[in-house]
Formats: structure tokens, sequence, C-alpha cells
């Protein structure tokens, strides 16, 4: 009976609020055709109390356009207070195109969005301070970028599925060393480690790393008497990869 009514209303232009039939959400906006499309401010309620709020554009019953996605704050409060979670592009009602989503006061991503996932170009700040800026895929690292560890150290180099792939960089800042290699999965498997910065390192080694010099060998090549002293197997043990995803992420309804 309801969507009977619904329809022979023929909701087009500008309306005040209309309550969804089983009172879940209301919207104040623009409609086309009995669709939200347009401007308009959507309320989403849990158990009849507003939770959540979006404001932006629509396109023919859908998020479509520019828009922000707000959580209602749990303090009490005299008026209502919103937190922003995600600001940008939006397509077929799905994160899409460039967008900043906000885990919470201290920790966001910010870059390109495919179809609710981050894709593309973008950048994300946790908590401890640990920064990533680079290429991504399916919500994972993939492909050139670069991670910043909040004691100063980083990482720059290929990705794959959210791990170290390829080659890489990994700058021990204070000790002002240098280790360049190839990577399996988060794992060093070759490389080698030189100083570098040392002058300006705030814990540098007690001596520098001997420069390697070329040696006489009556063994063929290809077959080295034994691998050079000073490589790490892997990275010492705190400066793992961070979560690409760390925080869970509310559900945008």
């Amino acid at each position: 009976m309801w969507k009977t009514l619904d329809i022979k209303a023929n909701k087009s232009g500008v309306r005040s609020t209309v309550y969804s039939p089983n009172g879940k959400h209301e919207y104040k906006g623009e409609w086309s055709d009995n669709k939200k499309h347009g401007k308009g401010i959507q309320l989403y309620k849990k158990g009849g109390v507003t939770c959540a709020m979006y404001e932006g554009q629509w396109k023919y019953g859908k998020r479509d356009g520019c828009g922000i996605y707000s959580k209602l704050l749990p303090e009490p409060s005299v008026t209502e207070e919103y937190a922003i979670r995600y600001s940008g592009d939006w397509k077929n009602d799905k994160r899409h195109g460039f967008g900043k989503f906000y885990y919470n006061d201290s920790a966001f991503y910010e870059g390109d969005w495919s179809e609710d996932k981050r894709s593309g170009w973008g950048k994300i700040q946790l908590d401890n301070g640990d920064v990533f800026q680079g290429e991504w895929m399916d919500d994972k690292y993939h492909g050139q970028g670069t991670l910043l560890l909040a004691n100063g150290n980083r990482y720059e180099g290929s990705w794959k599925d959210g791990k170290k792939n390829g080659n890489g960089k990994f700058y021990f800042v204070k000790k002002g060393q240098l280790y360049e290699g190839f990577w399996v999965d988060g794992f060093s498997r070759s490389g080698t480690l030189t100083d570098f910065g040392r002058d300006e390192a705030s814990m540098p080694t007690m001596y520098p790393i001997p420069k390697l010099q070329p040696q006489h060998s009556t063994t063929s090549v290809g077959e080295p008497d034994s691998e050079p002293s000073g490589v790490p197997d892997s990275e010492p043990s705190g400066e793992s990869d961070i979560d690409p995803d760390p925080l869970s992420e509310p559900s945008v309804e």
C-alpha cells in the first residue's frame, strides 16, 4: 500500500523532510521522479535514534558527486554534534574518486578511492605516528611507496599486496646507515649495508662500515667464497610493515 502511495506522490524538486516508510531514515533535499536527485541531507537512524548523516549530492537515489558522511558523537550534549568520517567524491553510492577518511582525531587516510576501496595514490597516518605515502590497490599498498616510521627510519621502494616486494631502500637514520636490497613478502633476501649520513646521525655505530675492495681470486665467477658481512637477513624487530587498515571502519549505510 505504502509503495503505491509513494509512487503517486511523484516527488520532484525541493522537498521538506521526507521520512522513509519504515521510519529508519529521513531525507531533506531535491528529488527527481521520486528519487533523491541533486543536493540533500539524509539522517540515518538505528533503533529510532539518529546515528549518522550524509550531506551532499545525489543521483537517482544514490550518493553521487561530492559529499560528507558524519557520525553522531556519543557524548551527551544539548545540541547534536557530528564528527566527519569521510569527505570527498562518491559514485553509485560508494566512495569513488578523491577523498579523506578520518579514523579518529589523529589517524586518517587521504587519497584515491575506487568502489569503496583505497586504490591509486594515497597517504595514511596512524595513531603511533607511522606514515605511508604511495600507491594502493584494493585497500593495500601496491606499487611504489614510502613508509616513514615514527622513530625516523624509512623504507622507499616497491610494494605488493601490502608488503615490501622488489627493490627497495631502508634508511636507519639514527645509525646513519642505508640498506639497499631486494624484498620478498616483507622480508629482505639480498642487499648491501653502507654508511649513509653518518656524520649527521644521532647514534652512529662505533666504527664505519669498511668499503669492499676487489680482490683477486681463483674462485670461478658466480661462486663467491662467502657472503659479505654486515648484510642483515631481515630488518630489526620493530621495523615491520604497518597495517594498511589498522582501525575498524564504520559501514557507510
